[in-house]
């Protein structure tokens, strides 16, 4: 159900504004309209430190993981007490270290390049090849391969070998001024400008001082809380910022005209707040209309509020739609447990289930919801008596007549198609009524006119198969005469009277999409059939590794425990997203949704959103 909300248009004076809506934030109950967006310095500044904190949190929590022993190690001198530090010093403080552990990144990467090409030339002093300079004399350095290098040159050439490496002789010729220098090798080398021992010096400081900035940002770790605290904190008041700057100014800026929404059950609250608070405020209130495009805040009971984060990965409804989550919900759940096909995994959902709502209460809901997706798949596979790739029928002494109970594969087929198409009719009989209470007839009207189509076609085709009628001439007359004149007559409204069954004609090609609606379900017996044939691969491998000698069944053991996992893990991705599609395209299509409503979303303070 959707939640009846009242619309409020409030004037006040535009000095009262921010104490006003800080008493609103407060009350934690009014979606404020906004008209624009507030884009201004502030509410920059504000999203960028949301933002930064943000960050921050997630980088001191991911360093706290890479390095635990970083962390605890981490004593006082390094990092100020949490009481001595505040949330922007500690921002700051954490933002500074991991700059500056980006710029020693970067320069040890130069280093390490700066390294790698000075090693080979051995240890040397630059003063002494400065000293050659200064004496006219000009060093040549070459790098050459060990068999394209001659010893002869030794004898031949000023030149000296500085080292040998990885196969490449390293030497220098010396060379004077008065005469013309020549050598055989043209190609002279880069002579790294210091040797590798200095770069290395300059190497070890640098990660001397990383680590140091490494320990002292993984020990602000435990203070993470102080940003997220600020965070908060700034994003409450750029909620406040937003509904200030999108209220309409008036009368040169002298009064404010604000508009916002609430609960129809919170309007004593309200309206109290509106009398008595701390700001004169005139106002009115009317029901919301939706026209108004009021906010969207779902109702449900303890059942359907489950289903409501699967409703929520589509869109929510309009105001005056109507909330199909109470009405999928059941069919969603034994859609799942059709294509979840195994008895065996419903139970282990469930009992997963429960566990996760038992020990995790931050999840009680989404444990909850597989608890009673478990359930529907204990429901549905029970009629064909698949339980962990086996059939009850085989496994279980029973009469036969209680064998004969069960369903074969050609009847879940069938099963699944007539179960889609009691979707379809619920459906279109939904849309009706919902169309009834608005007064729209003849809407309402060419639903029902399907509907008896649709039923008056299946039970045709049955009874075809079955050599039999199922329904009485009079019934099935009723059934298809009815619905025709109901689509001929009200599916295309026209002045004239007479002219809508020749317009409606039209409609009856309507007819070809149901037919592809209802192949849409055979997905289910699809599903469930694959998942049991696997199920039944896993049970068949296995027996075949108890042979093995010695370690037979403890092997078989572990393969039926694994492979049913991960056999089990498939199916219900598939279970999951096929139900989905069959909700989303075939059940909201023939309900006629529309969807596009936004969420409920009033101004809060930090402390009621914690």
């Amino acid at each position: 159900m959707i939640t009846k909300m009242t619309k409020y248009s409030m004037i006040l004076l535009s000095g009262d504004l921010e104490r006003f809506l800080s008493g609103v934030q407060e009350l934690g109950m009014v979606d404020i309209t906004r008209s624009v967006t507030g884009t201004d310095e502030a509410s920059r500044e504000m999203t960028s430190l949301i933002e930064r904190c943000k960050a921050a949190a997630a980088s001191m929590h991911a360093l706290a993981k890479e390095h635990p022993e970083t962390s605890a190690s981490a004593g006082d001198s390094a990092v100020p007490p949490a009481a001595a530090l505040s949330a922007e010093e500690l921002l700051n403080a954490f933002e500074g270290n991991a700059a500056r552990r980006e710029e020693i990144a970067s320069e040890l990467d130069a280093l390490d390049k700066e390294y790698r090409r000075a090693l080979p030339w051995g240890e040397f002093s630059p003063s002494d090849v400065d000293r050659l300079r200064a004496a006219g004399l000009t060093p040549h350095f070459y790098c050459v391969g060990n068999k394209q290098y001659s010893p002869a040159w030794e004898q031949q050439y000023p030149m000296s070998v500085l080292a040998r490496s990885a196969g490449n002789t390293y030497f220098v010729v010396i060379g004077g001024e008065e005469t013309e220098y020549t050598f055989p090798v043209s190609d002279e080398a880069a002579f790294p400008a210091r040797p590798a021992s200095q770069v290395m010096k300059d190497i070890s400081a640098l990660k001397a001082e990383d680590g140091k900035l490494l320990e002292e940002t993984a020990g602000y770790a435990p203070l993470s809380g102080l940003l997220q605290e600020l965070s908060g904190q700034t994003f409450a008041r750029l909620d406040l910022h937003l509904a200030e700057t999108s209220s309409l100014l008036e009368g040169e800026g002298a009064i404010s005209v604000v508009e916002g929404f609430a609960p129809t059950a919170d309007d004593a609250r309200v309206q109290e707040y509106l009398n008595n608070g701390p700001c004169t405020v005139y106002w009115q209130s009317e029901a919301a209309k939706g026209s108004d495009n009021p906010p969207v805040k779902l109702r449900n009971n303890w059942f359907a509020r489950l289903f409501e984060p699967v409703g929520s990965l589509y869109e929510l409804p309009n105001y005056d739609e109507l909330d199909l989550t109470p009405y999928f919900a059941p069919f969603y759940m034994l859609f799942f447990g059709f294509c979840l096909g195994d008895m065996g995994y419903g139970l282990i959902l469930v009992i997963a289930g429960i566990a996760t709502a038992l020990a995790l209460p931050r999840f009680k809901v989404y444990g909850k919801l597989i608890a009673w997706l478990g359930v529907g798949s204990l429901i549905m596979p029970l009629f064909s008596g698949t339980f962990f790739g086996m059939k009850l029928a085989d496994i279980l002494p029973m009469p036969d007549n209680i064998k004969a109970l069960f369903f074969s594969d050609l009847k879940m087929f069938w099963f699944a198609i007539i179960f889609g198409l009691f979707q379809i009719v619920f459906a279109r009989m939904l849309k009706a009524i919902f169309a009834f209470s608005k007064r729209r007839w003849d809407e309402a009207l060419t639903e029902v006119g399907w509907s008896l189509l649709i039923v008056w076609a299946a039970c045709a085709y049955a009874g075809s198969q079955m050599g039999t009628k199922l329904l009485p001439n009079v019934v099935a007359q009723v059934l298809v005469f009815g619905g025709l004149v109901l689509v001929l007559f009200c599916s295309k409204p026209a002045k004239f009277f007479l002219l809508r069954p020749l317009k409606g004609i039209v409609s009856l090609y309507d007819i070809t999409s149901i037919f592809g609606d209802m192949l849409s379900y055979i997905r289910l017996f699809g599903l469930g059939t694959t998942g049991g044939i696997l199920a039944l691969v896993i049970n068949s491998i296995a027996m075949t590794l108890s042979g093995i000698p010695y370690v037979g069944w403890p092997v078989t053991v572990i393969f039926l425990i694994f492979g049913h996992l991960a056999v089990m893990g498939l199916s219900c991705l598939g279970a999951f997203v096929h139900p989905v599609r069959l909700t989303f395209v075939e059940f909201y299509k023939n309900v006629g949704f529309e969807g596009g409503g936004r969420a409920y979303r009033p101004l809060k303070s930090y402390s009621n959103n914690k």
